[in-house]
């Protein structure tokens, strides 16, 4: 079997089995994985790999993970909200927020100001150096969505968007 049959030949792959018990080592390629397919989640999570480690990728030069970037998005286009809104907004854990936002306002892209109807809570807003990287974030974050198209598709990607449009 050639490697391009290898790759479209959907019959299951004969199993190799260790007499003994013991863990064999396969060869990546010998792993089948066709009781996956048909598995929506596992599907999704494959390109949700796919997508994350593109966005790393096309946004390495700056430093800038997808969550960060979402974070500051929100932020940028809602100015003032509370580091609580921003958490549920985004489904983020508030401790995990907590760290994120510390790492945001090191790198002078974030500042909390301390509310003035709630002294326990923060309103978050982009610095001015802060508006400028996400403007450039936003730029690369362009290209990677670019990326998307490319691989699945101007009409998939859009037809991807309106279906998770309910997830947000």
């Amino acid at each position: 079997m050639t490697a391009s049959t290898a790759r479209t030949d959907t019959r299951p792959s004969p199993r190799k089995r260790a007499g003994n018990g013991a863990a064999r080592q396969h060869d990546t390629d010998e792993i089948g994985l066709d009781a996956l397919v048909g598995h929506a989640g596992y599907a999704v999570r494959r390109f949700q790999i796919w997508i994350f480690q593109d966005f790393i990728r096309t946004l390495g030069e700056v430093g800038i993970r997808p969550t960060q970037y979402s974070v500051l998005t929100v932020i940028g286009a809602n100015p003032g909200l509370s580091q609580m809104a921003v958490a549920n907004r985004l489904g983020i854990e508030r401790a995990r927020l907590v760290h994120l936002l510390d790492s945001l306002e090191q790198r002078k892209l974030v500042k909390r100001i301390k509310s003035k109807a709630d002294r326990r809570s923060h309103a978050l807003h982009l610095t001015a150096p802060g508006e400028t990287a996400l403007a450039k974030f936003k730029r690369l974050a362009a290209e990677h969505e670019r990326h998307v198209e490319e691989k699945i598709g101007k009409a998939n990607r859009q037809r991807l968007l309106r279906i998770l449009a309910g997830f947000t």
